[in-house]
């Protein structure tokens, strides 16, 4: 389907030079971040049983929204009161510091090289409790500094310095980057946008993820219109669903990467 490749093209371009958009911050008392605030309580109870300090947000192929789902949800658990770090591990096209407007000179991959410490790369927000660490440089070699002992060791660096670390991470069944990130967080949530993702696709992301025993929490379905799902809220622009182990839930997820 050329008109598809297209589109996603345009999103992917599109999130690379601008980033994506922030709306839990823009508006926040706004529908759309009452329905992030709705993913996150559902997300909390998904895992009432532990405490979940490091989440993975992917989505089996690029341009399905994984980047607006993941800077919006570390967004609104800021919010909430919770400090939370931000990730950018997509390092072969990384968006946080556009979507952000902070500098990309050092992060994730100067530390991962060993060129500095863990204080140096965290960047400070205009969201309070939220903080972020930047791809860096894109390196020659992202899936073996992600695979390494020092990825290990911020893991449980950050882990003393927060109450929860969101990485957004690349597309599953493009790189094995997210398969190496799964297994180290402690939950994956996969981001599949509705008429766009393959179902053979998102298929095989979560089989890749099960490889690697990863603790998928569910999948969050986005771009969903009244159209498509029947409609809701009286039949007005509908977001998308969370699908996790106990519950559902509407939230909105834009056009991005």
């Amino acid at each position: 389907m050329a008109w598809l490749k297209r589109r996603k093209a345009k999103l992917d371009n599109t999130s690379l030079r601008y980033g994506v958009g922030l709306v839990t911050y823009s508006d926040p008392k706004g529908q759309i971040a009452e329905q992030f605030r709705t993913v996150r309580t559902n997300i909390q109870f998904s895992a009432v049983d532990r405490q979940l300090q490091s989440i993975l947000f992917t989505s089996s192929d690029p341009s399905e929204g994984k980047s607006t789902i993941s800077n919006n949800m570390a967004v609104t658990w800021a919010k909430q009161g919770t400090r939370v770090i931000l990730v950018d591990a997509d390092l072969r096209r990384p968006t946080v510091h556009r979507t952000f407007g902070i500098s990309n000179r050092r992060g994730l991959t100067t530390y991962l090289s060993g060129h500095v410490d863990v204080a140096t790369i965290i960047q400070p927000t205009v969201v309070d409790n939220l903080a972020v660490i930047t791809s860096g440089p894109v390196p020659p070699n992202p899936a073996e500094l992600l695979d390494s002992d020092r990825f290990k060791t911020l893991l449980k660096e950050l882990a003393d310095q927060c109450d929860l670390i969101v990485l957004d991470s690349p597309p599953v069944n493009t790189v094995t980057d997210s398969q190496l990130l799964a297994a180290q967080v402690d939950g994956t949530i996969l981001v599949v946008p509705q008429g766009i993702a393959d179902k053979n696709g998102v298929r095989r992301a979560k089989q890749l993820l099960e490889t690697v025993h990863a603790n998928i929490l569910g999948a969050i379905m986005n771009r969903v219109t009244a159209a498509k799902s029947g409609g809701y809220y009286g039949g007005k622009y509908y977001g998308g669903n969370y699908y996790g182990g106990k519950g559902y839930s509407g939230y909105y997820g834009t056009d991005d990467k």
